[in-house]
């Protein structure tokens, strides 16, 4: 189905919305244009919906609000492969507008390589059969053998979501280390991956500064990442009601269309320290942000309109 859609820059564009019933892939287009300076920037993109849940248990994973009702709420839940094979194969045949299919924004994306037939080995190779369109994977997980195996693999995007390591250790419950995340994505830019990086959520703890300069230090001592995308530690009221360590709270102070927000000086300035980091200690400059305000863009002085975050080009 294809739509005619208005972009953040003002522009509009003929883009598909769904496959056949949008129950594989579908546009996600939850965050309206903004009209205020309190408005979240969040572009629209394509969804590859193959599973939902997670097999991690992060402290404010607001998948624990958008499967509250589903009676496995969050345990991993993997959809029907043929059906996935027919809905891919026919948008890479169909749509000729170059996309980026997310796997990850309501699963973690390598939560399948353990089934009879890994997800990766599934999906890369539908896509390597043509060179418009290309797959996201996002996740915290480092178990990453059988992409190592893939070849070729350039129609494929690997996303790695980290943290400074005392937030990771004490809301990222289950998930890897920072560490082998980080060993996860060197070995893969190695392989010829593109890697890219989401700093999100960033959390204000005693000691921020260092903690995150640390992060910084760790991934550039490995890799460089295509593109660093950052958020910071917010909280819709759903998630807010299904978590249990709701710790968290304490750092939320303000309110925008997508939740409760660290209050908004903290943000900047946790924005900013990292931009100069990047900066002036790697001259890296491809940095953006997620779920973030007009007002904050502009405060940063970057521009929103022509936003290059992690779920598209």
């Amino acid at each position: 189905m294809i739509c005619e859609y208005r972009l953040l820059d003002g522009s509009t564009e003929l883009l598909v919305n769904q496959i056949a019933d949008g129950s594989i892939i579908k546009r996600f287009d939850k965050t309206p244009l903004p009209t205020k300076a309190t408005s979240v920037i969040c572009p629209h993109f394509l969804e590859l919906k193959w599973a939902y849940g997670c097999p991690f248990n992060c402290a404010w994973c607001y998948l624990k609000g958008t499967f509250r009702f589903q009676p496995t709420k969050t345990k991993p839940v993997f959809k029907d492969s043929a059906k996935i094979k027919l809905h891919t194969i026919k948008f890479l045949e169909t749509v000729e507008t170059p996309e980026i299919l997310n796997t990850g924004e309501i699963a973690d994306s390598l939560m399948g390589e353990d089934l009879e037939k890994p997800f990766s080995k599934f999906i890369i190779p539908l896509f390597e059969g043509q060179n418009r369109h290309k797959v996201l994977f996002v996740t915290k997980s480092d178990n990453i053998k059988h992409l190592l195996e893939i070849n070729p693999h350039n129609q494929a995007i690997m996303s790695f979501s980290l943290n400074a390591d005392e937030v990771a250790k004490k809301w990222e419950n289950g998930a890897p280390s920072v560490h082998r995340r980080i060993e996860a994505g060197r070995r893969l830019t190695e392989a010829g991956y593109e890697v890219r990086i989401r700093i999100d959520p960033m959390v204000p703890i005693l000691d921020w500064k260092e903690q995150y300069a640390s992060l910084i230090d760790q991934i550039f001592a490995n890799f460089t990442p295509s593109r660093i995308t950052l958020g910071s530690l917010r909280g819709l009221q759903t998630t807010i009601n299904g978590s249990t360590d709701r710790s968290w709270l304490e750092y939320l102070k303000e309110n925008s269309n997508w939740g409760k927000k660290i209050d908004f000086k903290t943000r900047y300035e946790m924005y900013a320290t990292l931009i100069n980091k990047l900066k002036e200690s790697y001259n890296y400059s491809d940095v953006t942000l997620c779920k973030e305000t007009v007002a904050m863009w502009g405060r940063l002085g970057m521009d929103y309109k022509k936003i290059k975050c992690n779920c598209i080009w």
